[in-house]
């Protein structure tokens, strides 16, 4: 099982001089990554919002910054929304990624958790599932393909295009970032790609038969098991003590919950909630590295095996020494323990 942090870049509280503190904020995203890469984590990725409380909207020209910075870990995105850009510009913009960074790129495409990106560059949402198909069949060919011809409905035709530039990798892997359709988790087992699968909240075994479903899709079409690798992404936090890292988490993760929540018609977060959780079944993992790493086992034998778990920080919005912490613990601590 490799193990990995993805990064939102939040920053939801607003301090007296906004410009200084963004700059901060992505100077310690960079350092948190050069830290991951020191201390042997296998991935670090950077979502894709266009809100307040972010700083990821350029996730790309963040991840060549990391590039330039790191040797080892593995860079990309989580996700990106492919629905609301251009596959050709994504795929030149993670092959320029992969030329900085020697091989090491990655890409994540999804639809997002949040629908802002639509309307900002101008797509419709009663196309939500439509303009998906089409982009990531497009990406996909353009990845097999230096040269393609191709027409859809919601971009030109492309007529013996060549697309550069060309990564070092003869294929940068993508992976399909889903949340709990089962159209989506049997898409990607047709297609035989990686499924990441964002589980942020309920019981974690419940996601069970939706994966089942995908790796029977990715069977039946043909492709080896080899291919069908799933990885999980969770909130999580990893301190000293289980005492400690619970204390720790909890204000910010319920603040920032229950400010999601508002928009989504969910009940504020209380600390029952949390304490379920971070309980045996619970999503959440949050706790010492022994309780984070049994935790993490059992969740990949509940859903049959994961090949990469992913550590979401951001949503408690800690103190950097904090975070900065809590990586040293997973990658020095965690990570050996888990393998």
């Amino acid at each position: 099982m490799e193990i990995g942090i993805d990064s939102f870049v939040a920053k939801f509280s607003d301090g007296e001089d906004q410009r200084e503190n963004d700059t901060l904020k992505i100077a310690h995203l960079l350092e948190r990554i050069e830290l991951a890469d020191k201390v042997g984590l296998d991935f670090f990725g950077i979502g894709e919002h266009h809100r307040k409380g972010f700083l990821d909207s350029a996730a790309t020209v963040l991840l060549g910054a990391a590039a330039a910075r790191t040797q080892h870990i593995r860079l990309g995105s989580a996700v990106t929304v492919l629905s609301a850009d251009d596959p050709v510009r994504v795929f030149q913009q993670f092959a320029t990624l992969d030329l900085i960074s020697a091989g090491r790129a990655e890409i994540v495409v999804g639809r997002g958790s949040f629908v802002d990106a639509y309307p900002l560059f101008g797509y419709d949402l009663n196309d939500y599932d439509d303009l998906f198909v089409e982009k990531l069949d497009l990406l996909l060919k353009i990845r097999e393909k230096e040269t393609i011809t191709w027409k859809g409905k919601f971009r030109p035709a492309l007529y013996e295009q060549s697309i550069y530039p060309r990564p070092q990798q003869s294929k940068i892997p993508i992976w399909l970032g889903v949340g709990g359709t089962p159209q989506s988790f049997a898409r990607a087992g047709r297609l035989g790609l990686p499924l990441m699968v964002a589980i942020i909240g309920g019981e974690t075994h419940r996601f069970r038969p939706l994966i089942d479903l995908y790796r029977e899709s990715g069977m039946k079409a043909g492709h080896p098991e080899s291919a069908l690798q799933v990885g999980l992404h969770s909130l999580g936090f990893v301190g000293v003590t289980r005492e400690q890292a619970h204390n720790d988490f909890f204000p910010g993760y319920a603040a920032a919950m229950t400010r999601i929540g508002k928009e989504r018609g969910w009940p504020p977060t209380t600390r029952a909630h949390f304490d379920a959780q971070v309980g045996p079944r619970g999503a959440l993992l949050v706790g010492s590295v022994e309780e984070v790493a049994e935790k993490a086992i059992r969740h990949s034998e509940a859903l049959g095996g994961i090949s990469r778990l992913t550590f979401q920080l951001d949503t408690a919005e800690l103190h950097h020494e904090k975070i900065m912490e809590t990586i040293d613990l997973i990658g020095t601590r965690l990570r050996p323990m888990v393998k």
